[in-house]
């Protein structure tokens, strides 16, 4: 396999790497959150279930539509501050803001009012974050034109991303603290703004340390106004019939859809397998062994896992380092059947740091081969480059992927007869559980090494359509 030196002008310098990392920080903050505290929209503010469901998944459908256009947007974006940062910025100040008013509900508020509340807002929260997430991705991809540089930028800002998901899960334990707070909803109310406010200093990072391309050679840009509004649509809608020719790009998404989707459908297994077999449903003994088991996958993704595959990935080609490293999380989901023992909770680490590779890997060099398709998009399509518009889309893929998994997890349960009404669960409903938790995902990553098996866009085969490019730029 061959290998290039990373030039000096491609390498991305540490505080370029810190400001995109916290925007990731905050891409994984604000969803995470809204996760946990939806919960509390049952518990806290009394939402009908089926109300709470639609409050879920209404949204999302909106999220599915916006991601695109403002990937279009972006990409075609012409002003003095870029294409990406000035959105980044923007974005970054609604994001916080309207997160913390997002949860700004009483229970005294009737129902009616409270479900209204809750749906116009979030519609707007999500416009907000997808006017800075969306740009933010597509920033990521055009940061550096280095194969191995691409995959370190994407590993960094993973390892940061990560520390969301050691905070998140103790979001439970701080609201339901009387400690803390007289009711959940008041927990809720007061933690969303200090999150809210979190989200909004870290966003603006990227805003204002990162640098985009060059934008001198970029060129054939759409006229975003509303005077060109229906051919804004047509060149929207071809550049995305453009990417789904794209070979490349279409089995990234594919094996994104896999792996994530047999990851999001079995997570919350993990809790009730710690609850209802190794604390034989005693949610007080359990105490915070569920946080802790996410909290120490996010520690070991952070810090052990990422930094291997991106040497894995720098060593061997990033096709070889995905396949060994989903292989490797099969062998995690393998050994939780014996991890999880009544015997010994303690074991139930075990198996962690075989199972995240899967998910480290996934988006680390899923995002760092998303770059190079967006060279290849380049070679084969002309301009304008198209990053936020293939960043839109992929991130469309694992939005999927989440709102499929949680109706198909749902299932599942019900399937192996798991009754939430219950003190106990039978032994039978149990085990049919445990098996659940680790075939769907071990399946679903084999499949993926399937898809990704005869992708072909290796380092050398970047190399020579970067250097094709800068040749038809004119650049030196």
């Amino acid at each position: 396999m061959a290998h290039y030196q990373t030039a000096p002008k491609d390498r991305v310098p540490a505080i370029q790497k810190f400001a995109f990392g916290a925007g990731h920080l905050v891409n994984n903050l604000l969803p995470g959150s809204l996760g946990v505290f939806s919960f509390f929209l049952l518990t806290a503010f009394g939402m009908d279930p089926f109300l709470a469901g639609l409050l879920g998944g209404l949204p999302r459908i909106y999220d599915a539509i916006t991601d695109p256009i403002m990937g279009y947007i972006s990409d075609n974006t012409k002003s003095k501050w870029g294409r990406r940062r000035p959105y980044i910025f923007a974005g970054a100040i609604l994001s916080g803001v309207l997160f913390a008013v997002l949860w700004q509900l009483t229970p005294e508020n009737s129902q009616q009012y409270n479900f209204w509340y809750f749906l116009i807002f979030s519609l707007i929260y999500l416009t907000g974050n997808t006017i800075f997430s969306t740009p933010l991705i597509g920033l990521g991809y055009e940061m550096t034109s280095d194969y191995n540089e691409r995959t370190r930028l994407m590993g960094f800002s993973q390892t940061i991303g990560q520390v969301a998901w050691m905070i998140v899960p103790w979001f439970w334990v701080i609201i339901a603290n009387p400690n803390l707070f007289e009711t959940q909803a008041e927990g809720v109310q007061k933690l969303s703004v200090v999150v809210g406010a979190a989200c909004l200093l870290l966003g603006i990072l990227p805003a204002l340390f990162c640098k985009e391309v060059d934008q001198t050679n970029l060129q054939n840009r759409d006229d975003i106004t509303l005077k060109n509004l229906l051919n804004n649509l047509k060149g929207l809608l071809h550049n995305m019939v453009l990417i789904s020719k794209n070979q490349p790009f279409m089995r990234l998404c594919g094996a994104t859809f896999l792996v994530f989707n047999g990851f999001q459908m079995v997570a919350s297994f993990s809790f009730f397998i710690i609850v209802f077999y190794l604390f034989n449903g005693q949610y007080e003994a359990a105490g915070t062994w569920p946080a802790w088991f996410t909290t120490i996958s996010a520690i070991a993704t952070a810090f052990l896992i990422i930094p291997v595959i991106t040497w894995m990935s720098n060593k061997w080609g990033k096709r070889k380092a995905f396949v060994i490293s989903t292989a490797i999380s099969i062998v995690g989901y393998i050994l939780k059947w014996w991890g999880f023992s009544p015997d010994n909770p303690w074991l139930m680490f075990l198996p962690i740091p075989f199972m995240s590779f899967g998910i480290g890997g996934l988006f680390t060099l899923m995002m760092s081969m998303t770059a190079d398709v967006c060279d290849l998009d380049e070679l084969n399509n002309g301009m304008p480059r198209k990053e936020g518009t293939f960043g839109a889309i992929y991130w469309w893929m694992v939005k999927l992927g989440q709102g499929l998994a949680l109706v198909l997890g749902g299932l599942v349960l019900k399937l192996v007869g798991f009754d939430q009404n219950a003190a106990t669960q039978a032994a039978d409903t149990i085990a049919k559980l445990r098996i659940a938790d680790i075939s769907i995902p071990a399946i679903t990553a084999a499949l993926a090494i399937v898809v990704m098996w005869n992708y072909d866009l290796t380092e050398e085969r970047a190399h020579e359509i970067k250097e094709e490019l800068i040749r038809r730029r004119g650049e030196l």
